[in-house]
């Protein structure tokens, strides 16, 4: 385990950050749209560009073009978005050598923010089949080496607050989304997705309503158990695998303080119909992998398991009700413990 977990070792770099786009892009030869990537959901627009004689993809960002911006919480009242600060701050420097994030420069201008980065799309995976097993069980190595190099992490810079997880895919998002006339996409779905829920799993949608609407329970609980840093959102659409062996991770919009199976848990709900295993089989894995990059799991690691998997139901559990075998393993696992949190 390293000993970048505090975040000590992270140095401020606050000259990799250019002062507009045209800086940042100064050298390009070549630029123009991209098709993105069809998992990319956020509304962000991205173009490619030639530098060096070399591809690369520009991500531009804001809160006025990005709703999962809006729905989280992220660059609001000209706050830095929380990509921006985990590139200014060195963290992403200070990532495992197995995780390529991929980027090389960002631009701040006018809460506007352009994220360059190495066209690496030939690694990415394809979202209409189960990952591979090999590949999958490297994804949860790569996902503990990070939770170790970070462990005890302290968010003294500004990142995602552990509440913030659990309030941005609701109704009363969607409601905000729409009077502001943004009624396409996930915003659109939302809302039918938790009165299925609702008719689906009275119980359930009950508890994950009460969580959603106020998360204090859920978050308190967890912070009661070991944190690392995360990432927050590995869904397929964000994973590659280059040909040695490192991961792509893209996406940094949902990082922060958190415990490890909060990773997890995401990564077994977004994913659930590409997986390769059981979601228990890959529970073990992780944890494997956290016992053998030197992070000791007795103690804690049941409790926030459980933890982890109500919050990833409070995020996900409105887009279950299309598969019934689905629905039930998340509704047998997370009801009781939610009940408890609520109590």
């Amino acid at each position: 385990m390293t000993s970048s977990g505090s975040g000590a070792s992270a140095p401020f770099r606050p000259d990799r950050v250019h002062p507009s786009v045209d800086a940042l892009l100064a050298h390009a030869t070549e630029r123009g749209p991209w098709a993105k990537h069809p998992d990319s959901l956020s509304g962000s627009p991205f173009e490619y560009v030639v530098i060096d004689g070399v591809r690369h993809i520009v991500k531009h960002i804001g809160a006025d073009l990005d709703w999962i911006m809006r729905a989280l919480g992220d660059g609001q009242d000209g706050a830095p978005p929380w990509a921006l600060v985990m590139w200014r701050s060195g963290l992403l420097d200070a990532l495992p050598a197995e995780i390529d994030h991929t980027i090389v420069g960002m631009a701040w201008d006018a809460n506007q923010l352009a994220v360059l980065m190495r066209d690496v799309s030939d690694t990415f995976l394809p979202t209409d089949r189960p990952i591979p097993l090999d590949r999958h069980h490297r994804f949860l190595d790569h996902m503990a080496r990070m939770h170790a190099a970070f462990w005890g992490f302290d968010d003294r810079y500004g990142l995602m607050p552990a509440a913030s997880r659990y309030t941005g895919l609701t109704p009363a998002m969607s409601a905000r989304e729409a009077a502001a006339g943004n009624v396409t996409g996930v915003p659109a779905a939302v809302p039918g997705g938790w009165d299925a829920l609702r008719a689906a799993a009275p119980a359930a949608y009950e508890l994950a309503l009460g969580l959603a609407t106020d998360p204090t329970p859920l978050v308190e609980a967890l912070d009661e158990t070991p944190a690392t840093l995360i990432h927050g959102d590995w869904k397929a659409g964000n994973l590659g695998s280059h040909p040695d062996g490192r991961t792509v991770l893209v996406d940094w919009g949902w990082p922060g303080r958190a415990g490890p199976c909060v990773d997890l848990g995401w990564y077994l709900a977004v994913n659930c119909d590409l997986l390769p295993e059981s979601k228990e089989d890959a529970a073990a894995h992780l944890r494997r992998c956290l016992e053998r990059h030197g992070v000791p799991t007795g103690g804690w690691w049941r409790r926030q398991l459980d933890l982890a998997l109500v919050g990833s139901f409070v995020q996900l559990g409105w887009s279950k009700t299309h598969d019934r075998a689905e629905l039930a393993w998340w509704v047998e696992r997370v009801v009781p413990v939610a009940r408890e949190l609520l109590r």
